[in-house]
């Protein structure tokens, strides 16, 4: 079904509560539902955040948003975050080679309409986008054994839709022809509207506050299930997370939850401490103040190294700290971080005869079948997930610029952006 064209029903400014139930009126009310079956689905104009190049700055400026074709979803955003991935995107880091793009990966809203073939959601539902998609029936997703799927998984390279290979954004050029805007990470959430294929939505309980919702699109999600899922850490165990920005301090926060009796948090950012102290961690290693490697400090703590390492910074020297940081017979080194470096890991195999490596994406989770657990888990779980702790800054949407800025100096875990 689709709502009618106009958005007067929802104010620039007000409550998030107001704002979805404005949104659920304009869908479901009488001239709405008469309209959604008399009226194909139009094109939708739409706000978006558009890179054109490379580290510049993002325009704020009026696309075109097609309507879902098959198996896809076109989604109202309310709420979108900034992750580490989209600051490595805006660099051109991550094989982002096409532009014009929308970026954005990290959001929550409603669905506006759906395409043929979608049965598992309809307009009204509140979802949550998500990068690393889930078919269902693939044999990667048919296997308990990981949350790949054949067709839907990440890739930074993809910037066009699975089912024709096109775009659903355009902009118009100064000769007035369209052009196309191309996507990101299956998602593009830098935009009031944005169509997604239904196997990157998941419908999520109504009554989950989409601004922290927003949350579990990405970097909350992979950090605590990097925890729970991929390293399974054990009660009383010991933990050392290098990296602390929102995907390290939530496998701390994972941590937590699994009662391990030391967090150990390295990061050269002493405000990260701060942070890291609400989420868990019990300790803090700054490596500029010692004449030693992180991973020597490390194991003359906690007396010959961790049972679990996170390397959540992206960087391979970092990777190889964290890996000789864990205990000599069984400790376990979790990657995390996004290298775009073209070095290859930093290990000798001889080396993984004592000590073990692994990585994790999307924490281990299979988004659309999962992470509606995760959600009820952080409404209703008798010890939930802090998620108020990750979010240090909120600003509207047109201070997009503002908000990369703060996340590139090292000044906020996750920036909220309300459209």
């Amino acid at each position: 079904m689709a709502p009618p064209q106009s958005d007067s029903l929802l104010p620039e400014k007000s409550s998030p509560a107001k704002v979805r139930e404005a949104f659920r009126l304009s869908c479901f009310s009488p001239t709405a539902m008469k309209a959604s079956h008399m009226t194909p689905l139009r094109p939708r104009a739409s706000e978006a955040a558009v890179l054109w190049g490379p580290e510049e700055p993002f325009v704020i400026q009026e696309v075109q948003v097609e309507p879902p074709q098959r198996l896809e979803v076109r989604v109202k955003i309310l709420f979108t975050s900034i992750c580490h991935t989209d600051l490595g995107a805006w660099k051109g880091e991550n094989v982002v080679t096409v532009y014009p793009r929308i970026l954005g990966h990290e959001a929550a809203g409603v669905v506006e309409s759906v395409g043929e073939g979608v049965e598992d959601m309809r307009a009204g539902d509140h979802v949550v986008p998500i990068f690393h998609g889930e078919c269902g029936d693939c044999a990667f997703c048919r296997s308990d054994k990981t949350n790949m799927c054949a067709v839907y998984r990440v890739d930074p390279s993809k910037s066009v839709m699975v089912g024709d290979g096109g775009t659903r954004f355009s902009v118009a050029d100064a000769a007035g022809e369209r052009r196309p805007v191309y996507h990101f990470l299956n998602t593009s959430t830098f935009a009031e509207y944005t169509v997604l294929d239904s196997a990157c939505v998941v419908k999520i309980n109504p009554a989950a506050p989409l601004e922290r919702m927003c949350l579990l699109s990405c970097g909350i999600t992979t950090g605590v299930g990097a925890a729970w899922n991929t390293a399974n850490v054990t009660e009383g165990s010991t933990v050392a997370v290098f990296g602390m920005g929102a995907v390290g301090l939530a496998a701390a926060e994972g941590a937590r939850h699994r009662k391990a009796s030391r967090i150990i948090g390295i990061d050269v950012n002493p405000v990260k401490f701060d942070y890291g102290r609400k989420m868990g961690i019990t300790e803090f290693v700054n490596p500029r103040d010692h004449d030693k490697p992180a991973h020597e400090v490390i194991q003359e703590m906690t007396n010959g190294g961790v049972d679990y390492s996170f390397e959540c910074a992206g960087n391979l020297d970092v990777l190889r700290e964290a890996f000789l940081s864990t205990h000599d017979g069984w400790g376990l080194t979790v990657m995390m971080g996004i290298h775009p470096t073209p070095r290859l890991l930093p290990v000798h195999p001889m080396e993984l005869y004592y000590r073990r490596v692994a990585a994790s994406i999307f924490g281990g989770f299979k988004g659309k079948s999962q992470l509606p657990d995760l959600v009820e888990k952080c409404m209703h779980g008798d010890d939930r997930i802090n998620l108020d702790g990750f979010v240090t800054h909120e600003l509207p949407f047109g201070e997009i610029n503002e908000a990369f800025r703060l996340l590139q100096q090292g000044k906020s875990l996750r920036c909220m952006l309300r459209l």
